[in-house]
């Protein structure tokens, strides 16, 4: 009997252990990654590197709200790259050569973005085409459209007012790092508080049975690209203030760091689950993973190497929990 109760309690005990690695593992994984940088470098785990790290993710961060609801319909948007590259060039194209005031550039550029996003989700959702044709063709042809725009050469040359939402500080704390925090309050509170929030998780777990149950899909697949969109144009927005200049290759390559902070944070990459507070901690890990390497001395191209790797494991495993489940 004793023998029974022993293995009973055992066997508790490890299902909560179990649980509770998949609740906080991501955490402990961030963690982890402080601690050997520490040990690594004496450079690391000081307040003005820290607000650095902090300050490098926020467009990350920002970028990877909007992301995270399309990965829960089962979706994907590849253009948010270049969203943000567009939002650059046009809005610093506004101020500079047509005279706009930043807060009327700023509004257009964020308008333009979210119109991207819907007319990506109008697509997938009303022609059937998949997410993934439909935002790389989007990523190309916005991208073209920049570089006509601003024929492949930097803009330059705004009011000094303009800097202070990349640049600022609110205290010790960086004005970005406030707007990441912000606007991935505002997802969490859609996810956790809202009934958009359950129908992104309804359609991203089973779209036919979302349709029986009266959610409308297409507008559901409307609202969640266009947020995407948005919040890819604020990150843009930040990134021209943070640089002061408007380039075609400010948001080159940056749909694959979002991709794989939001995976690396637990969101399935065939819908239906995830939870934006991890994504923070995706988010961190990579921002902490890219600075500790640079203190150390890590090769650019061996850093390219390590995040593709991340991505492949934080991808394979999340299919292994799938399989499992099923």
């Amino acid at each position: 009997m004793n023998t029974i109760d022993n293995a009973t309690q055992s066997s508790s005990t490890m299902a909560k252990a179990i649980d509770i690695a998949k609740r906080f593992g991501i955490w402990m994984v961030l963690l982890a990654l402080i601690i050997l940088f520490t040990i690594a470098s004496e450079n690391f785990l000081v307040s003005n590197n820290l607000l650095n790290v902090a300050r490098q993710v926020s467009m990350l961060g920002i970028c990877a709200v909007g992301f995270a609801f399309v990965l829960l319909l089962g979706g994907i948007d590849l253009s948010v790259g270049s969203v943000i590259t567009l939002v650059n060039i046009v809005c610093a194209w506004l101020m500079v050569e047509s005279g706009w005031h930043p807060a009327m550039a700023v509004g257009a550029v964020l308008v333009l973005s979210a119109a991207i996003g819907f007319t990506n989700g109008w697509i997938i959702a009303t022609l059937k085409m998949p997410s993934i044709i439909v935002t790389l063709a989007m990523m190309i042809i916005i991208e073209g459209v920049a570089y006509l725009i601003c024929g492949g050469l930097p803009i330059y040359g705004f009011v000094e007012s303009f800097s202070v939402i990349g640049q600022g500080y609110v205290g010790p704390i960086p004005i970005p790092v406030i707007i990441m925090v912000a606007i991935m309050g505002l997802g969490g509170f859609i996810l956790n508080k809202t009934f958009f929030g359950r129908y992104f998780y309804a359609v991203g777990g089973n779209e036919e049975a979302a349709k029986l149950s009266g959610i409308d899909v297409k507008k559901v697949k409307y609202l969640v690209y266009t947020l995407s969109g948005f919040f890819a144009g604020v990150a843009g927005v930040v990134i021209l203030s943070r640089t002061n200049s408007g380039q075609v290759l400010s948001g080159k390559g940056f749909e694959f760091d979002v991709l794989t902070a939001c995976v690396l944070g637990g969101v399935s990459v065939t819908g239906g689950f995830g939870k934006i507070s991890n994504v923070l901690a995706g988010v961190l890990i990579l921002g902490v993973l890219s600075n500790g390497l640079v203190l150390m001395d890590i090769s650019q191209f061996v850093q390219m190497v390590i995040k593709g790797s991340v991505l492949m494991i934080a991808v394979a495993l999340d299919c292994l929990q799938h399989r499992k489940e099923a």
